[in-house]
Parts: C-alpha cells; sequence; structure tokens
C-alpha cells in the first residue's frame, strides 16, 4: 500500500476501534497524550496523515487492539486480551520511577518465577526519600501514586509464593552510594538510608528474593523483566517493547542465565557487599 492507502486504512480502523471502546476524541487524546486537534487531523479524509511512531502505539495500546491491525498490515482484528497473542507489543511508558502498566504485569505473574534488570533500583525497596528525588520533575500526586504502588508490591512479595531474580550492574549500586551521576543531588545520609532498607528487604526475603551483580565492564543488559512464561518487557525509555511469544521469553531468560553465571556479587554475598557500602565499613577499609 502507498501512504494514501496506509492512511486511509488507518483512520477508517481508528474510527472502528474508537467506536468499540466507546471512546470520544477528547478523552482518548487526553490518554495518549496529543492534542485534539492533531487527533482530528488523523481523522480528516482531507488530510493524509499518519502519526509518529511513539503516537500510534499509544493509541494502539490506549484502544487494545494489535499495531499490525491498526496500521492495516494484518486483516486479523485482535481487541482486548487477544492483543497478548501478537508476538510483539508496543505498551506506553508513563516515564516515571514506579510504573502502573508493570505493577499490572507483576500481579498477573503471581506465583511464577518474575526476572528482573532494574533501570536504577529495586522500585519495591525504595524508601521515600529516593522516590521524591526521582519524583521531583512530577507532580505531588505522582509521587503519592509511587509511594503507594511501591508499599504495595512489598506487600504482595511478602504475600506471595512469587520467585523473584534481580541483576543489577556493580557500577549502579556503587555509583549510588558515591552519589555519582542522577544521585549527586540526593544528600549522603538519604543514600545511607536507602542501603540499609535495600539490605533489609533482601535478607528478609531471601531466598524468595534474589540479587546479584554483575560487572558492567565485562556485561551489558538493558532494563527489562520478564514475567513468568507470559511476557517479557524491555525498558526502552518512552515505551515497553513487549514480546509474549515462547522463542523471545526463552532467549531472555538466556540472557538472565548469562548475567547470573557473570555475577560477581551471588545472591548469598549481597547482603555482605550492601554493609560494606555503609559509612563505617568503608572507613574501615
Amino acid at each position: 500500500m502507498d501512504r494514501r492507502e496506509v492512511s486511509r486504512v488507518f483512520r477508517g480502523r481508528l474510527m472502528e476501534a474508537m467506536e468499540r471502546a466507546g471512546a470520544s476524541r477528547a478523552a482518548l487524546a487526553r490518554r495518549v497524550g496529543i492534542d485534539r486537534s492533531t487527533l482530528t487531523q488523523l481523522l480528516s479524509t482531507e488530510v493524509d496523515r499518519l502519526p509518529r511512531a511513539d503516537t500510534v502505539a499509544a493509541i494502539a495500546a490506549e484502544l487494545k487492539v494489535s499495531l499490525d491491525w491498526l496500521l492495516g498490515l494484518s486483516q486479523v482484528n485482535k481487541l482486548g486480551a487477544d492483543i497478548l497473542h501478537e508476538s510483539l507489543q508496543v505498551a506506553p511508558s508513563a516515564q516515571e520511577p514506579v510504573d502502573e502498566q508493570i505493577i499490572e504485569w507483576f500481579e498477573e505473574a503471581s506465583g511464577t518465577k518474575v526476572r528482573s534488570v532494574p533501570a536504577t533500583l529495586p522500585d519495591f525497596a525504595k524508601t521515600a526519600e529516593v522516590l521524591r528525588h526521582e519524583y521531583r520533575v512530577f507532580s505531588a500526586r505522582s509521587l503519592d501514586r509511587a509511594l503507594g504502588e511501591a508499599r504495595d508490591k512489598l506487600t504482595r512479595l511478602r504475600l506471595s509464593d512469587t520467585d523473584m531474580e534481580i541483576c543489577m550492574p556493580l557500577q549502579g549500586i556503587e555509583d549510588f552510594a558515591d552519589g555519582s551521576g542522577i544521585w549527586r543531588a540526593l544528600p549522603a545520609p538519604a543514600r545511607v538510608r536507602q542501603i540499609e532498607r535495600l539490605l533489609e528487604v533482601v535478607e528478609e526475603l531471601y531466598p524468595q528474593l534474589r540479587v546479584y551483580l554483575f560487572d558492567a565492564l565485562t556485561h551489558y543488559s538493558a532494563p527489562y523483566t520478564i514475567f513468568g512464561r507470559r511476557r517479557v518487557a524491555l525498558y526502552a525509555g518512552q515505551v515497553f517493547l513487549v514480546f509474549n511469544t515462547a522463542e523471545h521469553i526463552s532467549a531472555l531468560n538466556r540472557h538472565f542465565d548469562d548475567l547470573i553465571r557473570a555475577a560477581t556479587v551471588t545472591s548469598t554475598e549481597i547482603g555482605g557487599f550492601l554493609r560494606g557500602l555503609l559509612p563505617g565499613e568503608r572507613d574501615r577499609d
């Protein structure tokens, strides 16, 4: 199809999906994060316009349709839960330190094994001071919600039989302890309290929760989470790339296994490592 035909098909399917979802133009534009005038142009028969990739991904996720169908690449109309059977789903990220979408996927994976390479620190172990530091550019409402979600996730982890493994770069923890990079404006006492909090959670939940540290000089990993056998969510900044096929999930599990095998700090050593980052221990070194 040429651009004009793709635009025509996209426009028709967008209108169909909006009608099925009962979504008005104003409501959809607000939820997707675009101007109503932009959405009006996309629906106009007088303008052959296609949205940006992140916009069409956000529209597909909001209306619960597949990208392929919305763009006319597939004739199969997969709505609602059917989208989970696509090999790839692009889900918008809230671009906040605690993302509601991740919370929902975590709940769905309850009772299975969840494996994660977090972008910074595990959100359920973050102190209010660290969340406040990360949320300083967001609204107070976002911070309050994040605090509640972090507490709820930790409570669910304590009460469920979910088995969780976390792999992080060793240097990321060291940078946090030193106050480097994004942590430069976070006071030293707050960083100490965060390390103590992480140590407390790790020791309380072991062996249900196992944390490993790998050397970023020899290994690299983008942030991602494997939710049992259901999906893998790869964090790509403005969106999550969500893979639902067994092949993709197996590939990322193998990558995670490699990170664990290469860990310079194992799950039985993480407690001693975290204690070594505390001021009194560092002074003795």
